[in-house]
């Protein structure tokens, strides 16, 4: 199978490439090396692949549609694009609302604009995120439920790219899955997320900063795990469809600072910050659509997860 992978230098983009490369696709990668974090950090996740005969990669942006177009003709046709390429973050999408709207919508529209028009459609698998729920007092949270109420201009982002990818399907037959991730994590977890910076500072005997009172809770999800639900829908990606990929077990701030601190085996010295902007209170995946159309089933718990995280970070270090 051939695959475009866009934001293949990413923490899931370079996971999902070594994957499909073990199982003998061809895989064209492709990145623009997004600032948000140090490069040298994207490119050591692609070292790996880049040793792969059937591993082609390419620097470009989503947003240039006329390099996006070259790039199709020069590497493609392909069978699928999974597009994970995105400005991520929530609080920094509220400081840059103008850059989330360009990258995640308008990058978003020229991948499906190019995937409708070829000469061989190929299947789209599109990454959203549990953030587009915002404060969903109903759990767990339902591909059914209502996400017209998101709190960031990220979560409203990844809203308008299933919009977007609806309308491709309904207007040209393009068949797309859009995934829904409930807070990714493991090796290689981007340097800003929590389980990534709490672990460093502990091991470095620094204070954290916890925002709230410790009550707020996130369905974490091993990258594995994410990574076998992608590789499903890339299979199994027919008509359109909206579909949860979480750990379906939320954990309490204090309890993920509990089991870092535990794993590290070093006490954690918090400071404690009044919540931010943008923050939801919980996020719950329910994957009962994911168990049936994907065949998905999470095997990795919390703990297991920042075991293998904190033992990658010791051995960056």
């Amino acid at each position: 199978m051939d695959v475009l992978v866009t934001g293949a230098a990413g923490f899931i983009g370079s996971h999902l490439v070594e994957s499909m490369l073990s199982d003998d696709y061809r895989v064209v990668g492709l990145d623009n090396f997004d600032p948000y974090y140090e490069r040298s950090a994207k490119e050591r996740n692609l070292l790996a692949a880049l040793e792969h005969p059937d591993f082609t990669f390419v620097e470009a942006d989503i947003c240039d549609g006329e390099r996006l177009a070259d790039v199709l003709a020069d590497t493609g046709p392909f069978d699928a694009i999974v597009h994970l390429a995105a400005k991520a973050g929530v609080r920094p999408s509220i400081a840059d609302p103008l850059g989330y709207e360009r990258t995640n919508v308008a990058g978003t529209l020229n991948l499906l604009e190019l995937a409708a028009r070829a000469q061989r459609q190929p299947r789209f698998v599109f990454a959203s995120s549990s953030s587009v729920y915002g404060n969903n007092p109903k759990t767990p949270f339902s591909e059914t439920d209502s996400v017209d109420h998101p709190i960031s201009p990220y979560a409203a982002t990844k809203k308008t790219g299933e919009l977007i990818c609806h309308t491709y399907h309904h207007l040209y037959g393009l068949s797309v899955f859009c995934l829904r991730f409930f807070t990714v994590f493991g090796p290689r977890q981007r340097p800003d997320l929590a389980i990534h910076k709490f672990a460093k500072r502990i091991m470095a005997g620094e204070p954290i900063q916890m925002f709230g009172d410790g009550t707020t809770s996130r369905d974490y999800t091993y990258i594995d795990d994410i990574v076998t639900g992608v590789r499903s829908a890339v299979d199994r990606c027919q008509g359109y469809e909206i579909v949860n990929l979480g750990g379906e077990h939320p954990v309490t701030l204090t309890k993920m600072i509990e089991t870092i601190a535990q794993t590290c085996d070093q006490a954690a010295r918090i400071e404690q910050m009044p919540m931010q902007p943008g923050d939801v209170e919980t996020t719950y995946a329910d994957i009962a659509k994911a168990r049936r159309l994907l065949a998905y089933n999470p095997s990795t718990t919390f703990g297991q997860g920042v075991q293998r995280q904190v033992q990658w970070l010791k051995e960056q270090a």
